[in-house]
């Protein structure tokens, strides 16, 4: 298995007005975005050409969208280490541009 080319813990995943968990799992590898409960077992996850991610507006930015299978989710990502080399970076941001530099969207 490769090593995931993102990866956050403890994030809030919702549905609407619903929340799914409170301390899920966002991860992209092998060319899927998969989104985990606390329990390590599968929200979603589709291949990473089919999700579009996305800021929404007037939000902090530790939120963001993912588009999945027809599914809106709003994640909250926490404040986690960031990457070497990218201290101020927002965690929404991060997994944004993850998304779409593993879908060859642009870097």
């Amino acid at each position: 298995m490769a090593e995931p080319e993102f990866t956050a813990k403890g994030v809030r995943i919702g549905k609407r007005m619903r929340s799914l968990t409170r301390a899920g799992q966002v991860r992209i590898s092998e060319g899927r975005v998969e989104l985990l409960n606390s329990y390590g077992s599968e929200i979603d996850s589709a291949p990473v050409q089919a999700v579009r991610a996305s800021k929404p507006w007037f939000a902090p930015d530790d939120k963001a969208l993912a588009d999945i299978n027809g599914q809106r989710y709003l994640l909250t990502l926490a404040d986690q280490d960031p990457a070497p080399g990218d201290p101020g970076t927002p965690p929404a941001r991060r997994f944004i541009e993850a998304v779409r530099r593993a879908a060859g969207r642009g870097d």
